[in-house]
């Protein structure tokens, strides 16, 4: 399977900022929307890095405070790894944990076309697997 069936099982919806917002916002802007990076966006438009969680908190620890009025451009993790839509599940995640890496966007001709985390991997890989035990034991008892 590949990553097009993902985006098309959880959407296409991708929650990004600029370089320049203030990391303060894009920490509200993870807890309210209940996600774990953003996609950090160059004056162009274009994919300059991601913000996490784990920016977020890995630099809280060395700057405190003050960490709050910067621009996510300071602790973004750049540039960011990309992945295609026709890339297949398995091949990503490897990508994934070889790279320690939980959220890669989508890109097609260019264009963001969508985010995957490592959750919504590993979520669709227990369905097929729900799906195909399902389908097992049906043969099995119709047999």
């Amino acid at each position: 399977m590949t990553i097009a069936a993902i985006l098309e099982a959880k959407g296409a919806d991708v929650v990004t900022v600029t370089a320049d917002t203030p990391v303060e916002a894009a920490a509200r802007l993870l807890g309210e929307r209940r996600i774990g990076a953003l996609v950090v966006l160059d004056a162009a438009g274009e994919i300059a890095g991601i913000c996490s969680e784990r920016d977020v908190v890995t630099n809280l620890g060395v700057a405190g405070e003050a960490l709050l009025g910067w621009p996510v451009e300071r602790i973004m993790t750049a540039p960011a790894t990309t992945v295609g839509r026709d890339e297949r599940v398995e091949v990503v995640l490897g990508l994934m944990t070889r790279r320690r890496i939980r959220h890669l966007p989508v890109v097609e001709s260019g264009a963001m076309v969508g985010i995957v985390s490592i959750g919504d991997l590993v979520k669709y890989q227990i369905d097929q697997l729900a799906a195909e035990a399902a389908l097992m034991r049906d043969y099995i008892q119709e047999a």
